[in-house]
């Protein structure tokens, strides 16, 4: 290792840096872990809206965002096709279930934590490295972000780890190739979701800060030009997209909120807790007419964890970060430098998206700060932990074990409720009889009437439906104008249209297909039920109708 080499944590003892079969073995047991616990969730709810945006492109030629010829390059303004890409041949191979469209981002999970993992042995050592690998995996919140990756999230954390480890990796060796795959990983990951800039940021402000003196070391004119080439290369459909729309991925994202800080604080604290997405994707028992029994092994199992347990909804990872920011004066001076580094990467990213306008109030922009609080936990205990000597492991273990049980409780009593209540509107099983449905009973225009139907019929159907978004003219933020009412005639005139929308207890857009009923009144149609498709949960989610002369 050269001078400039980022430093080990704690003390100086070889231990910090050695590579024990062991280690490396429960460091793998925490990626199956996670692949292992994903699989329980992968088929339990039906696809929604935002986990399905990222393929219509596949289905449709203008449904892109932005493109070139017929090549999509955005989504958004500031979400980029990469993960279309990749699952053009997955689901040409697989289709469009729930395991194809599933299994990847949970492979990514699982592969971002071994990343993790290989990141923090070289910088704080193989006892750091392996707690920090479970306390990620054990978290609920990043589990299901990523199999449900409807942020999305799945590649960010993969492709966000991956840069800095080999960014770190370059640090140590100098290694060229090293510091051009770091920026080309980190130049992909602001194609993929600009919100990248959060993080990478954060990551070069705390740079600065903590290592400036070690990084002027290691900068040379020519390294800098590698740096600059990798970076382009992965972000280069969305410098394109900009250079071709005038920087819109900033002009329109880029805005001041209105919102206080304070509330997206305390939001914050609320996803520390763990278990932020309880009511989100399944609803409570009272919400939920017919309750399922447990019938198999596996959910009799879990119901009763789930019971034994006391239906636990929180986690400990707050407390571990409280008693790791304690903890850490006693970790030594290298430890607390790279703290402070995850600490500082962690303001400047959480700052920024909480004074930007509709970001950092939700779960699927705030798990983009993870793994740093895992990080500072795992560098900041596991050091302090060599001060008690041969103690020192035993009092590690005993202090993370309950907050890692807790975790995996947590993610149990997801499970059971998901099994016993089903899912939320947005995520509702439903959705696939609703596919079967209309897919046996095929019409020559169907108008979803309501937000979260298009995308996710679309790809459920792999575009095999012919689908128009009908909410426009029954937009809720004003009464139909003649153009409205032009579009309304056009649609009701249709031969053998079918109107699909949610039940109005379970509408996005609240009262949008009263509103289009009642103005197909006005120019002569009624409307004339088909029928409705239950969850299997005692609800009633979509209906079905067409328009008939009066």
């Amino acid at each position: 290792m050269g001078a400039t080499s980022l430093p080990s944590t704690a003390s100086n003892k070889p231990v910090i840096r050695s590579s024990s079969r062991v280690g490396f073995a429960i460091a793998a047991a925490a990626c199956l872990w996670v692949l292992a616990a994903g699989q329980l969730f992968i088929p339990r709810l039906g696809v929604e809206n935002d986990e399905a945006v990222f393929a219509n492109s596949l289905f449709r030629d203008d449904a892109a965002y932005y493109q070139i010829g017929r090549l999509p390059l955005m989504v958004t303004s500031y979400a980029g096709t990469l993960k279309t890409w990749i699952y053009a041949p997955i689901f040409r191979l697989f289709g469009t279930g729930p395991r194809a469209l599933r299994e990847p981002t949970l492979i990514a999970a699982a592969l971002a934590v071994w990343l993790f993992f290989l990141l923090l042995r070289r910088v704080a050592g193989m006892r750091a490295a392996v707690l920090g690998a479970w306390l990620l995996a054990v978290d609920s919140d990043y589990l299901l972000t990523s199999v449900y990756d409807w942020g999305p999230v799945a590649l960010q954390h993969l492709l966000l780890v991956g840069g800095v480890l080999l960014a770190i990796r370059f640090a140590q060796t100098r290694g060229l190739g090293a510091l051009a795959g770091a920026f080309f990983l980190m130049g992909l990951a602001m194609w993929e979701k600009a919100l990248a800039v959060w993080l990478l940021s954060g990551v070069a402000f705390a740079a600065a800060v903590v290592y400036g003196r070690r990084l002027l070391r290691l900068f040379t004119w020519r390294r800098a030009a590698v740096a600059a080439l990798g970076f382009c290369l992965g972000a280069l459909p969305l410098i394109v997209f900009n250079a071709h729309s005038n920087l819109e991925t900033f002009r329109k994202n880029a805005v001041q909120d209105t919102i206080p800080v304070s509330a997206k604080a305390a939001y914050l604290l609320t996803a520390a807790k763990g278990g932020a997405l309880f009511g989100y994707f399944t609803p409570d028992d009272w919400q939920t007419p017919s309750p399922r029994r447990p019938v198999s092994v596996l959910e009799k199992a879990s119901a009763f964890v789930s019971r034994a347990a006391g239906h636990p909804r929180r986690s400990g990872l707050l407390f571990l970060v409280a008693a790791a920011l304690l903890a850490a004066p006693f970790a030594g001076q290298r430890a607390i430098r790279a703290i402070l580094f995850c600490a500082i990467v962690f303001a400047v990213a959480w700052t920024e998206m909480a004074v930007n306008a509709n970001t950092g109030g939700s779960i699927h922009h705030t798990i983009l700060l993870w793994p740093l609080p895992q990080a500072i936990v795992a560098i900041s205990l596991s050091a302090a932990s060599f001060r008690l000597g041969r103690w020192g492991l035993p009092a590690l273990a005993v202090a993370v074990a309950v907050p890692l049980c807790a975790g995996a409780l947590v993610t149990n009593e997801y499970r059971a409720e998901m099994a016993r209540n089903g899912g939320t509107a947005g995520w509702t099983p439903a959705l696939f009889s609703l596919t079967n449905y209309m897919e046996s009973h095929p019409a020559e225009y169907i108008f979803c009437m309501d937000w979260g139907i298009h995308n996710t019929l679309l790809l459920a159907s792999r575009g095999g439906l012919k689908l128009y978004i009908g909410t426009d003219p029954v937009r809720t933020d004003r009464i139909p104008n003649a153009d409205d009412m032009r579009d309304i005639r056009w649609m009701a005139e249709r031969p053998d249209a079918e109107f699909i929308g949610h039940t109005p207890e379970n509408e996005f857009f609240r009262g949008a297909n009263e509103r289009f009923v009642a103005a197909a009144a006005q120019i002569g149609y009624r409307k004339a039920p088909v029928g409705a498709v239950s969850d299997g949960f005692g609800r009633k989610i979509f209906e079905v109708y067409r328009l008939e002369r009066e």
